[in-house]
């Protein structure tokens, strides 16, 4: 019987032991796997110190943060802040103090006006001679009463000191007003009065004072372009002892109060040709290195050596004792009655604002031309007369 033996492990073919090593590499490869999964996850520990740097940075940073924040509200706050600051200025009305004033009452009621009626028309022969012939009674009583202390609250006379300014040699009377402006027009009616005692006026025209800055009824020298930007010379006024040299700013008068500037005011006047006016303009720029002299806003008059910053009197009706409208709800006809007939406070603060003005004249023009002019022997003149010295 044939002897028969399986296979030893030396003898076993090669694809046998090829899958055993197989086997035994992926059981150890999944026995790996398993302790790999199992073992738990590494754990970054920081020393102290560096963990405490960490969290004062983070601290930092959310400080930083909340600063630029704040930081960023506050310039949002203030560009608005700022903003509305700008709009109020623009929509605010420009205030001029003027030397010896410096608060004004103006009626509320009398910032705006809506009507211009008449505007550039000559006052009549009758209103004409209300101005030109006004008795110099009035004239000592508004004095008087400004002496005595009635009205003293209202004038202020108080001019600077100056070279006359000569033309003609003839003294000057230099006026620099606008237009526009509420105490240039309220000034007018007293300037007139004076001017009446030195000679006489053959026209004077309607005015006003512009739209936004009062409205208030006045006179105007001679017929002006009151729709545009410019200066106007001249009057109708002539006399034997005195110049009258009127220079108006001109500007829009539907708007508010608008003045020129000096060079502008210069270029216009150099663009007109007129040397008398030009040399009175440039008379006023040499003031103007001396601050108390300076110009310093309208109206600026200068009455032979007595210079007057803003007006000698202010009175824009409305006040007590006197039942006087306020002077932007008059018109020329009514003002010129009171002024023919003054029973107001209104009428008589022109009078003696007039007066502070004849005084300053007849301080400045030879002695025998003053002892010729009426005026300037009234009593109250006198008084004024060493007033204003």
């Amino acid at each position: 019987m044939p002897n028969v033996q399986g296979p030893s492990n030396s003898q076993e073919d090669a694809p046998v032991k090829r899958r055993r090593r197989q086997a035994s590499a992926s059981q150890a490869a999944g026995t790996l796997a398993d302790k790999t999964q199992s073992m738990p996850s590494p754990q970054t520990t920081l020393d102290p110190a560096t963990q405490k740097a960490q969290d004062q940075f983070k601290s930092v940073v959310k400080t930083l943060t909340m600063v630029s924040y704040l930081s960023l509200i506050i310039a949002v706050v203030a560009i608005v802040v700022s903003a509305y600051t700008i709009y109020v200025s623009l929509n605010k009305s420009p205030t001029i103090i003027y030397r010896n004033v410096t608060t004004t009452t103006i009626p509320q009621n009398t910032s705006s006006g809506t009507t211009l009626a008449g505007i550039d028309t000559p006052l009549n022969a009758t209103m004409l001679a209300i101005i030109n012939n006004a008795p110099n009674s009035y004239f000592q009583k508004g004095g008087q009463m400004y002496l005595n202390g009635t009205i003293s609250s209202s004038i202020y006379p108080t001019p600077n000191k100056v070279n006359k300014f000569i033309v003609n040699n003839k003294t000057s009377v230099i006026y620099l007003g606008s237009i526009t402006c509420i105490f240039c027009g309220e000034n007018r009616w007293a300037m007139a009065l004076a001017l009446s005692r030195f000679g006489n006026f053959s026209s004077i025209f309607y005015g006003y004072s512009s739209l936004g800055d009062g409205d208030v009824p006045t006179l105007y020298w001679t017929k002006l372009n009151y729709s545009g930007s410019s200066e106007a010379i001249g009057s109708h006024y002539s006399s034997p002892y005195i110049n009258f040299i009127p220079i108006e700013d001109t500007n829009p008068i539907t708007g508010g109060f608008n003045l020129n500037t000096p060079s502008k005011m210069a270029a216009n006047l150099a663009q007109i040709g007129n040397k008398t006016y030009i040399n009175a303009f440039s008379y006023i720029l040499n003031l103007s290195n001396n601050k108390t002299t300076s110009f310093q806003g309208t109206p600026y008059t200068i009455w032979g050596t007595a210079q007057f910053n803003g007006a000698d009197a202010i009175d824009f009706g409305g006040t007590t004792p006197t039942g006087q409208p306020e002077l932007s709800l008059m018109t020329h006809a009514q003002i010129l009655r009171g002024l023919s007939n003054p029973n107001t406070q209104f009428s008589w603060i022109e009078y003696a604002a007039a007066d502070v003005y004849v005084a300053a004249i007849c301080n400045s023009i030879s002695n025998s031309s003053a002892a010729s002019i009426p005026a300037c022997s009234l009593p109250s003149i006198k008084a004024l007369e060493l007033q204003i010295k």
